[in-house]
């Protein structure tokens, strides 16, 4: 290492790069102050100093105004390299090196429900039982920006948009049914055909749009001319439920998610009957991003118990539990 890069090392300090990539991922000065608990000027002067010590602009800004130059790009993905060799120093330090330890951080859709990942999962800390987990659940939008961030190690969420950085993985297929709740005047009505559905009014997700990820139940409304006032869009599934269960309306479920309140008579399944619109689950993460042992050894063992199980036994529900609810 040459005297002038030595001395680079030293005199730096660490927090700036930490602040920075705040700073990008907020993709304000404002909101990663808010994020580090500092106020504006502090942060402003974090990013001078680091622009200083690299002797370039990092982000060209003006108070309606916010680009990451190419330098600054290149500065965040490095900054990225190293907070991931950061992270995996605990579990280098283990004694053990037989038994692989660390932590897994993961970004859930929030109606992620795959029979599948839950016996995975219980095999897998059977066999690594000093792999910790933790798992936010949020919009699918948010589980990828935190993969494509590196916030989490890996995501299970639906897509449509898919970016060029993250690598998908087929998880699992579920199918969704339209419902209603106990009060709804179609409530335990065996009805055939869409006529009685067109005007009702509707609950749904965000997502279901012919361009987002449930694009194949908007599609299935415009074809079936399904045209009622939309009362509620959310996120998560369960607010979705909620409104549905409420009486504000009928809407979309996943099947199998929902197949014990079937069962208990709280939401009663309306048409399609028989094949209903499908929607696939992605395992998603980063492509040329540097893992800790323990989230190698993870994601790597997924990967194989996926290829390993055909998308017939990945696919809920079974064939038999989609011919929607018995005659009165």
């Amino acid at each position: 290492m040459t005297q002038v890069r030595r001395r680079f090392v030293w005199e730096i300090d660490w927090n700036l790069l930490r602040t920075f990539t705040i700073i990008v991922q907020e993709g304000s000065l404002t909101a990663a102050g808010d994020k580090l608990s500092l106020s504006q000027p502090t942060i402003s002067n974090a990013l001078r100093r680091l622009e200083e010590h690299m002797a370039c602009r990092l982000i060209d800004r003006t108070s309606n105004y916010f680009r990451v130059t190419p330098a600054g790009e290149t500065l965040y993905e490095e900054c990225m390299a190293v907070f991931a060799i950061v992270a995996g120093l605990p579990e280098l330090m283990e004694q053990d090196r037989n038994q692989v330890a660390g932590y897994v951080d993961m970004a859930f859709a929030s109606h992620v429900d795959c029979p599948f990942l839950d016996t995975f999962l219980a095999d897998f800390h059977k066999a690594h039982p000093r792999i910790t987990f933790s798992t936010t659940v949020s919009s699918s939008h948010a589980a990828a920006e935190a993969v494509r961030n590196n916030e989490a190690a890996l995501g299970i969420f639906l897509t449509q948009e898919k970016h060029e950085e993250l690598e998908y993985t087929l998880l699992y297929r579920e199918h969704f049914g339209f419902f209603c709740g106990p009060t709804h005047p179609l409530f335990e009505q065996r009805i055939e055909g869409f006529d009685a559905l067109r005007t009702l009014d509707y609950v749904s997700f965000t997502t279901d749009d012919v361009s987002g990820p449930l694009a194949s139940i908007a599609e299935l409304r415009r074809r079936e001319q399904l045209r009622g006032q939309i009362v509620g869009r959310f996120t998560n599934v369960e607010e979705v439920k909620r409104l549905i269960k409420a009486g504000f309306g009928f809407g979309p479920l996943p099947i199998h998610v929902v197949a014990a309140e079937i069962e208990a008579r709280q939401l009663w399944q309306l048409p399609p009957y028989e094949n209903p619109p499908s929607v696939d689950v992605y395992l998603v993460t980063k492509r040329h991003t540097r893992r800790t042992r323990a989230q190698s050894v993870f994601v790597d063992a997924l990967l194989v118990a996926i290829e390993a199980t055909s998308l017939e036994k990945r696919t809920y529900p079974e064939l038999a539990l989609r011919a929607g609810p018995p005659a009165r």
